[in-house]
């Protein structure tokens, strides 16, 4: 039988089905990391934002191609974690635009599906690195205008075949895959996903999404004279690309207040504080359909934020009733004590993650709804969140601007020089000079045999990595501390600081610092307890 065209149905089943294959996998993903520590988690990444994407689409398999990739689209869009899941969602949203206004697809109409999602991509990315994700969806994309397949099956066959071929070369593009003699990372996720979707088309997979949480919306039923003072924080997402912002903002404000609507192409953002939740959505309904619907009583949420203040706790809900101030402040961090640290510099939300955790895109933009401030800075503290910060600076109405720290001491150093007084450019322009000052190193183990630099490196070996570089590997991890803090010190350096994690021994590192001391007693040495995982140290040198 002819496989000439697809409908939505099947389009549903090769997005379902590629996304299961790619969570099956994304440990043999995650393993292809060049860097042999423990943060490979390109794999994890990719099929966390791919399942926040299908778990938009579920139920929608009656709908149009057209309408199934808008949505798939968005879901990718909001759940991006990571740079390879911001490559990926930027990826789909090409998709969806090469299948616009598509009831049916044919095999040039996905060919063509395929090359705009690799021009989106680059387009993504400021400095494009051949050799990675965007190399294997490109030649991939342009085998496909090129192949001239009428049937849809032998188009995607051909299409993983050569896109196969690319992945492998990889090696012979970028010097550290051949080195640690893997293929991309991000290119094998990419292969994955094309081949789930090929199964469903050559041999009529009927797949649901495995393992999906319900999503969870949350509805009142009626303002009660108790809770007149706060109302209801409502917020939910129009599926449209008919609306005026202007004119939306206008009638949102006739019910409500602390009012955001952000339009996206086809789909607008709304957060309004209202008495009428049902007024708020019924003017949703009237544009285009409703997702993502969130209705939270605010009488609650202040009950929680005096408990929380008793408790000297500053993770509360949000009351917008509070003067608006003028700066406002988001860092990244895992660990209690880097988390109280960064607390103490006046971060208003500190959200768990780093190295093998990465917030979306929506955890991002949910932290910053939840500060009532004129401009409010993110501190990703890791490069591989700075692509997912910035996309959630396009996705909020409000002023943001993205700090690019890549490491923990470098968030902590850019907000230790921050001038209330100073401007928003003001203050980036300084945070960056600061940041350029500053040497991280770490101390974590290996969680593979492989090579670098030619050297011979063995699972669970101590590893020193200085700025971003394996510089000593060893086997006592308070040894490999004071060795990379040689290697970081120079004639210029003035301060030390150590943030140990929760596998160390604080008597162990104490000693350790009385020695550093004997040894630099010209310099200041601080120690801090960050309680981080994976790694046991984090060192700083300016």
């Amino acid at each position: 039988m002819q496989k000439i065209s697809i409908d939505g149905a099947k389009f549903y089943y090769m997005l379902m089905n590629a996304s299961n294959k790619l969570e099956q996998e994304k440990e043999y993903v995650n393993s292809l990391n060049v860097f042999p520590v423990p943060d490979g988690d390109t794999g994890t990444n990719m099929s966390l934002t791919f399942k926040a994407a299908a778990q938009e689409i579920s139920g929608m398999r009656n709908e149009s191609i057209s309408e199934i990739a808008k949505k798939f689209s968005r879901g990718a869009l909001m759940g991006a974690r990571g740079n390879s899941g911001v490559i990926l969602s930027q990826i789909f949203r090409g998709f969806s635009k090469g299948l616009e206004n598509l009831h049916y697809a044919s095999s040039g109409d996905i060919a063509n599906a395929i090359m705009e999602g690799a021009n989106y991509a680059y387009k993504a990315v400021m400095r494009p690195t051949e050799g990675t994700i965007l190399t294997v969806i490109r030649e991939a994309g342009e085998f496909a205008i090129k192949c001239e397949e009428e049937e849809i099956d032998t188009l995607l066959e051909k299409v993983c075949n050569y896109a196969e071929e690319i992945l492998n070369k990889t090696p012979d593009m970028l010097p550290a895959l051949k080195e640690a003699k893997v293929v991309d990372a991000g290119g094998m996720g990419m292969l994955i996903l094309l081949k789930g979707m090929l199964d469903v088309v050559k041999y009529d997979i009927v797949d649901e999404l495995k393992d999906v949480v319900a999503r969870e919306h949350k509805f009142e039923a009626q303002v009660t004279e108790g809770e007149q003072q706060f109302g209801y924080c409502t917020e939910f997402i129009i599926l449209t690309d008919n609306y005026d912002l202007d004119t939306l903002k206008t009638q949102l404000s006739e019910i409500g207040d602390s009012i955001v609507a952000v339009g996206m192409d086809d789909f607008v953002k709304i957060h309004v504080h209202t008495l009428e939740p049902g007024k708020a959505l019924n003017l949703g309904t009237s544009l285009g359909q409703l997702t993502k619907i969130k209705i939270e009583n605010m009488s609650e949420q202040h009950k929680h934020t005096l408990d929380m203040e008793e408790n000297k706790s500053s993770d509360v809900a949000l009351d917008e009733n509070i003067e608006t101030k003028k700066y406002g402040f988001i860092a990244v961090a895992r660990g209690e004590g880097l988390t109280n640290i960064f607390k103490d510099l006046n971060v208003d939300r500190v959200i768990e993650g780093g190295q093998t955790m990465n917030p979306s895109t929506q955890d991002l933009i949910d932290r910053i709804d939840e500060i009532n401030a004129e401009t409010i800075f993110i501190l990703p503290n890791n490069k591989n969140i700075m692509m997912a910060a910035e996309q959630a600076v396009h996705l909020s109405e409000k002023n943001i601007i993205v700090v690019p720290s890549k490491t923990i001491p470098e968030g902590i150093a850019a907000l230790s020089i921050f001038d209330e007084n100073g401007s928003g450019e003001e203050n980036l322009e300084s945070m960056i000079e600061t940041i350029e000052n500053v040497s991280t190193g770490s101390v974590t183990y290996a969680v593979k045999d492989t090579e670098s630099d030619g050297r011979e490196i063995k699972a669970d070996d101590i590893l020193g990595i200085v700025n971003g570089k394996i510089e000593i590997i060893g086997n006592d991890n308070l040894k490999v501390c004071c060795d990379i803090i040689d290697e970081m010190v120079d004639d210029f350096s003035e301060l030390i600081t150590i943030y140990y994690g929760e596998d160390c021994n604080k008597e162990d590192v104490d000693k350790m610092v009385e020695e550093l001391e004997d040894k630099y007693p010209d310099m200041d040495i601080e120690s801090y307890e960050g309680k981080q995982p994976l790694y046991y140290f984090i060192v700083s040198v300016e």
